[in-house]
């Protein structure tokens, strides 16, 4: 199973939950709203701290990282693009391998959240998150940070640009 999360399921888990809180408050059930509010959120950010933890149980395989050894003299300053989305458990670790590869390679970082911009991935063809873009190619779905590195080392046209 690719390590990814689909617009289509970011979409509708925003949409259940408010599903919920309105339901819960149409029949003028505070308490379940309040509760609803509060620890629908709080459920989704354990999930997201504990995710490595989990993965395996919940059908994503491991999220284990490969690290990455540059032996490469410093490249010309890359800009790098990650597009993720709140509430998805592969963004947040694709975040920090980037920061930690940062520490070592010239690159700038934008990180675009496309939660509430579903339109700019749209317009580049895509339907996941997370996503890395470097010159123009774009790759998707969790990468080790040994993957990323080479996606930002690479030059146009190599493999490394081939999608997975």
């Amino acid at each position: 199973m690719k390590q990814q999360c689909h617009l289509a399921v970011i979409w509708f888990s925003w949409l259940v939950y408010a599903a919920g809180a309105a339901a819960a408050l149409w029949f003028h059930n505070w308490f379940f709203a309040a509760a609803w509010v509060i620890l629908v959120p709080v459920a989704e950010w354990q999930y997201i701290r504990r995710f490595p933890a989990v993965s395996g149980v919940t059908g994503y395989g491991s999220v284990a990282d490969a690290p990455a050894t540059v032996h490469e003299p410093p490249m010309p300053h890359e800009q790098v693009t990650l597009y993720t989305a709140l509430g998805r458990p592969f963004c947040p670790l694709i975040e920090h391998r980037l920061e930690h590869l940062h520490a070592s390679l010239d690159f700038s970082l934008e990180k675009i959240d496309v939660t509430l911009r579903p339109d700019l991935l749209v317009a580049k063809g895509i339907r996941t998150v997370p996503a890395v873009e470097v010159r123009g190619q774009i790759r998707t779905g969790l990468m080790t940070t040994e993957q990323l590195a080479e996606l930002i080392l690479a030059e146009v046209g190599t493999p490394a640009f081939a999608q997975r």
